[in-house]
């Protein structure tokens, strides 16, 4: 199911909108608009910083009418342990593109989940969204049920809190629940707001602990509830809203 937003798109400039449209880099989309090859509803724009809005104003180029942007996908993957969060793997290992083979648009992961990971992905082709919730400066929380090795004392706990010394610099506080401690493993909620590397690995391994096992089960504003491994869900128009919303788009 794709989804149209053409009332909601802002004006973009015409040099951005060329370029994403394939047809000039934004350099030539300049040195067209200067030469008055570019026409938006039939008037020739030779103003450098000139905008319109793709998908509702008429644009052409010598000519050629540029076509309407691409309806816009966006769906949330259980990506299952195995998978491999590219579109392809020189390995040959499974790629999260494989669950979602009916989609014919080309849609990409936000982000990325470990081989060795499991849970909440979104794919999209949104480009500018997709950006904003992986940027650190929009602060997009990811939440993971964690397994680890042996009980996790409470100390451990306010240093994960508080924020972890790693070897690219310390993290910013976490929303941390343990939900079981036993002497074999313990389990956690814990929310963080980046996405570094293999981050919350290395938080609970630079507090004593391996994790056995770690699932996405947020993101944003979305939750993975009872979205079986292995499968896919469209986003609602209101998951949507909220998502570009929460990035200052829309």
């Amino acid at each position: 199911m794709a989804m149209k937003r053409m009332n909601s798109r802002t004006r973009e400039r015409l040099n951005k909108i060329i370029s994403m449209a394939g047809i000039a880099s934004r350099r030539r989309a300049d040195e067209l608009i200067s030469s008055g090859l570019v026409r938006v509803n039939g008037r020739a724009e030779t103003r450098l910083g000139s905008k319109a809005i793709w998908g509702m104003d008429s644009i052409t180029v010598d000519g050629e009418v540029i076509p309407n942007p691409p309806e816009e996908i966006y769906v949330m993957v259980h990506k299952p342990f195995g998978y491999v969060s590219t579109l392809r793997d020189p390995e040959g290992r499974p790629i999260v593109r494989d669950l979602v083979k009916d989609i014919k648009e080309r849609v990409y992961p936000v982000g990325r989940l470990d081989f060795d990971s499991s849970g909440l992905l979104i794919l999209t082709n949104d480009g500018e969204l997709a950006f904003r919730l992986m940027h650190p400066r929009f602060h997009i929380s990811r939440t993971y049920k964690v397994t680890v090795e042996g009980p996790l004392s409470d100390a451990s706990v306010e240093g994960l809190k508080k924020g972890i010394s790693l070897d690219d610099g310390r993290t910013n506080p976490a929303h941390v629940k343990v939900i079981e401690r036993q002497q074999q493993r313990s389990v956690v909620r814990i929310t963080i707001f980046e996405g570094r590397s293999r981050q919350i690995r290395r938080m609970f391994d630079a507090v004593g602990h391996k994790t056995l096992k770690l699932i996405r089960i947020g993101y944003g504003s979305l939750h993975l509830g009872e979205l079986k491994v292995g499968k896919y869900r469209h986003l609602k128009n209101v998951e949507v809203k909220t998502l570009r919303t929460s990035v200052g788009l829309d």
